[in-house]
């Protein structure tokens, strides 16, 4: 196979919407969703006179995520001036950082189905400032522009170029997304456009050391399509290189319906934007004191929560990345087990159950802990079968109510009593005596047909655990 003989080489560009309630440079709502244009200033607009003032929680939460990340944060960084002309920015410059970014020399870990466990580089995290949006839907031949989105707080994260497939730069982005909400720096919601990724993609001769020539694919809005049009950027680039061709460096943009990729431009190199410092803000000095406060309120992040819980509670390692997959989540499960589950079936309960239910009501983890505590312990105590428990935990995600109370009222507590028991199975066995004749006969497999029989006659109220030892004695006496 002639792919067989080339390797991709993928650097990821990450632009984080970090989770203030205003602009990174103005007072200016940061929410998403209000009417086109109504989040808008002075500053945001770019108008003459106009002068930024940095938003120290968008400081505080980017210096969360580099220390997250692992990255050496820099007392000392500088805004620059990023120059390019584009009809959503208003100022003809973005304000960004270059030369001396916020954060530098982080990592991040990730689990490759091909390599095992990797470690991604993290080059620089540094700040800036959104653009606005452009909008091609609105009026017919004709692009509207957004402002709203203008001057919104990015921690832009570059990464190097470490991953050798598009399945590895998916798990960097998935590992990169829990970390940055266990740290609470963004919601990561990438239909709202909290989280955007570009991808630098090349490929190379398998044994060269030499990168090749990159393209920069954009446009990709979740993490299943960035798997797909790094994929699709792959083929054509090994494709072009087969055919005798060469790579030009230019920007990539995703056409998700065609699951395709084409041009959009020459990509920019750094010298393009004409970097320069901004004169309008002072460089950005962050106290050794305010740092080590930063530090200390890092939480347990996802990989560390996931070894614990492993060693903790026993859990299988990939119930425990299930578990850990967001931070609301883990707390959920191990309120559970506080509460007195056994956390093998609390785990279970959380994943299946629980988890179902969150994602159709917004990720609301709908059933109190102690609630489904509770109902696993009737589930253990034989009150209850499972299937019959779902039903329980739905009327309880519903309306809420005592487990017992809500099993009862709906008619599924199971029977252990042993005279109730015998008549559901002599009742039964009298009305199928020709399965009977064929079980003495030797047929021992019709024994679960026979207990179905009698959890169809008891409506589910039989203990399923007493039926098969007493349809042995009867049919075996």
């Amino acid at each position: 196979m002639a792919g067989a003989m080339w390797e991709t080489v993928i650097g990821l560009e990450t632009h984080v919407q970090l989770q203030t309630r205003s602009k990174m440079f103005c007072g200016c709502s940061s929410a998403f969703g209000a009417r086109p244009n109504t989040n808008v200033c002075p500053v945001c607009l770019g108008l003459p006179g106009a002068l930024p003032t940095v938003n120290g929680q968008a400081i505080r939460l980017a210096v969360r995520a580099a220390l997250a990340l692992e990255c050496r944060v820099h007392r000392r960084s500088v805004f620059a001036r990023k120059n390019y002309f584009y009809p959503d920015l208003p100022k003809g410059y973005q304000i960004s950082q270059y030369e001396e970014p916020l954060a530098t020399d982080g990592g991040l870990t990730f689990s490759s189905a091909d390599r095992g466990t990797v470690r991604a580089t993290i080059v620089r995290l540094h700040v800036e400032e959104d653009a606005g949006k452009s909008l091609h839907d609105r009026m017919p031949r004709a692009t509207a522009v957004d402002l709203n989105r203008s001057g919104v707080p990015l921690a832009e994260i570059v990464t190097g170029p470490d991953f050798r497939s598009p399945q590895e730069a998916r798990a960097y982005l998935l590992a990169l997304k829990e970390v940055l909400q266990y740290a609470g720096v963004s919601d990561c919601d990438l239909e709202k456009g909290s989280l955007r990724v570009d991808a630098n993609v090349s490929v190379r001769r398998i044994g060269a050391t030499e990168l090749g020539t990159k393209t920069e694919v954009k446009n990709i809005n979740s993490f299943a399509f960035v798997e797909k049009a790094l994929g699709v950027e792959r083929e054509r680039q090994i494709a072009v290189l087969e055919a005798g061709g060469t790579i030009e460096q230019q920007t990539m943009l995703f056409d998700v319906k065609a699951n395709a990729v084409r041009p959009q431009r020459t990509k920019e190199e750094s010298k393009d934007y004409r970097y320069f410092p901004e004169p309008d803000l002072p460089p950005l000095v962050i106290p050794d004191a305010w740092l080590d406060q930063e530090r200390a309120a890092i939480p347990e992040l996802p990989a560390a929560k996931r070894e614990r819980l492993v060693a903790r509670y026993g859990l299988p390692a990939q119930d425990a990345g299930v578990v850990t997959q967001a931070p609301g989540v883990a707390d959920y499960f191990e309120a559970v087990v506080a509460a007195g589950a056994d956390p093998k079936p609390a785990a279970n309960w959380v994943m299946g159950e629980a988890l179902a239910d969150a994602n159709q009501h917004d990720g609301a983890l709908r059933v109190a802990p102690a609630t489904l505590a509770a109902l696993i312990a009737l589930i253990k105590g034989g009150a209850v079968s499972t299937q019959a428990a779902k039903r329980v935990f739905t009327v309880l995600a519903e309306r809420g109510g005592d487990p017992q109370a809500v099993a009862e009222s709906l008619g599924l507590v199971q029977v252990a009593d042993t005279d109730a028991l015998a008549r559901w199975v002599n009742d039964v066995l009298a009305a199928h005596p020709a399965e009977v004749a064929r079980y003495k006969g030797g047929e021992v497999k019709l024994l679960a047909f026979f207990v179905g029989q009698v959890m169809k006659t008891s409506k589910g109220k039989a203990d399923p655990k007493l039926v098969p030892e007493l349809l042995r004695q009867r049919l075996e006496s």
